[in-house]
């Protein structure tokens, strides 16, 4: 509650203003299919590379397309 009541005070709200807000972007802010279809797909990945680093973007993407290459 002492979080929330900050959280207002510091966007100058009511803390029922503020809190009327949040659970209004929680309700509306609803991930389009794409979104859900790709959150889908990583919740159901088994394998994760462990510690896996990259020096560039570049070598990332060419990681990710191989993997996608490979299934």
């Amino acid at each position: 509650m002492e979080r929330l009541k900050r959280n207002a005070a510091r966007q100058n709200r009511t803390l029922n203003n503020y809190v009327e807000s949040v659970l209004l972007d929680i309700v509306y802010n609803e991930p389009n299919e794409v979104t859900k279809a790709a959150i889908k797909e990583a919740k159901s990945r088994k394998v994760y590379p462990e510690n896996e680093l990259y020096s560039s973007a570049e070598e990332m993407f060419k990681a990710l397309n191989a993997e996608i290459d490979a299934e």
